[in-house]
């Protein structure tokens, strides 16, 4: 197993990035990606020399200071101040793997030479990510359009020996946790702080994050659903190949085949129906569930062009000699994404939810509330509630932030994307999809044990024999809190090949 991911021109795909995570891997600069960005830092070194005009957030102030020059002997301090004034985030901690995330995007944006920082900050970036030495970032603070400013200046601080990081467990002092490895603190060149804090990192690393995980819950979703389709002795004839070819949309056409195959051999699936349809939560899966699988696709080829762009500004092209300053931080395109992404996974939790109220209705042939001796037992009364709950709770949170701007920097900064309140709300409302999809294995796999003898098939048994020992058949009434977290722990442990989820 190769132990080290080597930052390079090629560009990061979610398969490659879950496998850094997964395989916990080193990182290492290529020689070209060194070369380029020690030929960006010299050219700007050389250009300053010689630079008597003012160059935006190089040698004048930011923002609506950008007409304020700064003259060469406070460079450093220019991008220090900066660094410390735009660490005024707030609100909860952002996860340590979005941080480690944010820490790889960032080095990888910086690589391609077009930032004008020093290899030095580079490489320390790096040691932070290898060793595990992660900034202590803010929720709250960036209206995601002139980089995650706020976010990124609190990724950034340690750099220069300030700030907290977390180590081995602990809540340190930065400077403290530099001392310890023998670190001195980057001295900033004109240009770096800039670039540091510019930026896209903190909706790029939310959102990949968040795409990983909606590409597995996606898929157990569909399997889940297959659990449910059988509990509630559905039909397959809504799977049929033939009728999702003469509507041939990519996802609808994946969830109907891969739902036929997890069903495929099952006894309860074939035989004899009483009923001719199924309620839509059954048989619309293929359209429902496809619909979100075509925006994962959408939003992941939004993502995967911006981890691997240049997003800070002004950006530099030495070969062109050119010193641009543009609009490279907007969140524009990861903003509407991550809305889109809020609406499509809450979807797959608005239908499941649906199939659990269906479960405990007392249809089919199944027992009121899935428990023996309803009324003495309350028995799966009480989880539908909680799934409708975070259902009604997720509608709200995928209302979208994007529509919203609120000016900044004295007007110079007029129009922004909220692409970071996107992104945390998506946070949420994904874990909340998370919770009641374990919710519906809960009620599926117990109502699938009022089928028997009758087995389903052969894989299904085999998922839920698994899940049986964590989550036992229940014959009367106890804390199902610790049932429902129980599967929640499960389906967050179970581990799904990349070629079944990309």
């Amino acid at each position: 197993m190769n132990t080290t991911h080597i930052i390079s021109s090629k560009s990061l795909d979610l398969a490659t990035i879950q496998s850094i995570i997964l395989e916990q891997k080193q990182l290492e600069l290529s020689t070209d990606s060194v070369d380029n960005i020690n030929q960006c830092r010299t050219y700007l070194d050389e250009k300053l020399k010689s630079e008597t005009r003012p160059i935006y957030g190089i040698n004048t102030g930011f923002g609506s200071l950008y007409n304020v020059k700064i003259s060469k002997e406070n460079l450093t301090k220019l991008q220090e101040n900066l660094m410390m004034s735009h660490a005024c985030g707030t609100g909860d901690l952002v996860p340590e793997p979005i941080v480690k995330l944010m820490l790889l995007l960032k080095i990888q944006s910086l690589s391609y030479g077009h930032s004008g920082v020093q290899l030095q900050t580079v490489k320390r970036l790096i040691d932070f990510y290898n060793y595990d030495v992660l900034p202590l970032v803010y929720t709250q603070g960036s209206l995601g359009a002139s980089g995650d400013l706020a976010p990124l200046a609190h990724l950034s601080l340690p750099l220069i020996g300030k700030g907290k990081v977390t180590f081995k467990g602990d809540v340190l002092e930065a400077e403290d946790v530099l001392k310890h490895f023998d670190w001195q603190p980057i001295t900033l060149l004109s240009k770096e702080g800039l670039a540091l804090l510019n930026g896209t990192q903190f909706m790029s690393a939310y959102g990949t994050y968040l795409l990983l995980k909606s590409y597995k819950l996606s898929y157990l979703a569909d399997l889940v659903g297959s659990v449910s389709i059988d509990a509630f002795d559905g039909r397959i004839e809504p799977f049929n190949e033939l009728i999702h070819l003469v509507r041939p949309h990519n996802g609808q056409l994946e969830t109907a085949s891969r739902v036929s195959e997890f069903l495929e051999g099952s006894q309860i699936i074939n035989q004899e129906k009483q009923h001719v349809q199924d309620p839509y939560s059954f048989r619309c899966i293929p359209q429902v569930h496809g619909a979100t699988k075509d925006t994962l696709a959408f939003v992941a080829k939004t993502f995967t062009t911006e981890i691997n762009s240049v997003t800070d500004n002004p950006n530099i092209f030495a070969n062109e000699d050119e010193i641009i300053s543009g609009g490279n931080f907007h969140g524009q395109p990861l903003a509407l994404a991550l809305d889109y992404l809020k609406i499509a996974m809450a979807e797959l939790g608005n239908i499941s939810e649906r199939r659990v109220f269906q479960l405990v209705s007392g249809l089919r042939g199944l027992p009121a509330f899935l428990v023996d001796n309803p009324g003495l037992n309350s028995g799966f009364m009480i989880p539908q509630y909680t799934a409708a709950s975070i259902v009604s709770a997720n509608k709200q949170l995928a209302s979208p932030a994007s529509i919203d701007s609120i000016v900044s920097s004295n007007g110079q900064e007029d129009h922004v994307s909220m692409g970071a309140n996107a992104a945390t709300q998506a946070y949420t409302l994904i874990n909340n999809v998370e919770r009641v999809i374990a919710i519906e294995l809960f009620n599926a796999s117990q109502a699938l044990g009022f089928r028997a003898p009758l087995k389903s098939s052969d894989f299904i048994e085999q998922f839920l024999s698994s899940y049986r020992e964590v989550v036992p058949f229940i014959k009367e009434d106890e804390i199902l809190h610790d049932d429902i977290q129980a599967s929640i722990e499960f389906i967050q442990t179970l581990g799904i090949d990349s070629e079944e989820l990309f």
